[in-house]
């Protein structure tokens, strides 16, 4: 029986409408909520009906050390800026050796916010930057 390799991978790589914005540390948000309305129905009283509604996407947030991979972000920005316009991409789960694990298609994104590094001398930490993304919509790759 062979070894499973389970999804704890160190990396996510997000790329938009081809634009590869480079790797991630963390990502959080892939999820989804179905709304759900209630229906009694008549001589029926046993249960009561659930029937899905409208589906709602969390938003999706990526963190990661400043890198040169930083620059991408404000280019991607910038172009939004110019022009907003919803694009489709790819978040990738990557195993230490960045082989892929896992992959979902990402409808529609758009920037909700990007945090910046905050730099400061007397903190040791790694400068890290987040980025939120709203989207329409994922599907399995």
């Amino acid at each position: 029986m062979p070894q499973e390799i389970f999804a704890s991978s160190v990396f996510f790589r997000l790329v938009i409408g081809g634009n590869d914005l480079g790797r991630f540390n963390t990502c959080s948000g892939l999820g989804a909520q179905v709304e759900v309305e209630q229906f009694a129905e008549g001589g029926n009283n046993g249960f009561a009906w659930q029937l899905p509604t409208r589906i709602t996407w969390t938003n999706i947030t990526l963190t990661r050390p400043v890198t040169s991979d930083t620059t991408k972000i404000s280019r991607w920005l910038g172009q939004i800026i110019q022009r907003a316009e919803r694009k489709n991409g790819e978040i990738v789960a990557l195993k230490p050796d960045l082989t892929p694990i896992a992959r979902w298609q990402v409808l529609g994104i758009i920037p909700v916010s990007w945090q910046g590094p905050s730099f400061d001398p007397s903190n040791a930490q790694a400068a890290v930057e987040t980025l939120e993304i709203a989207h329409l919509g994922l599907q399995p790759s």
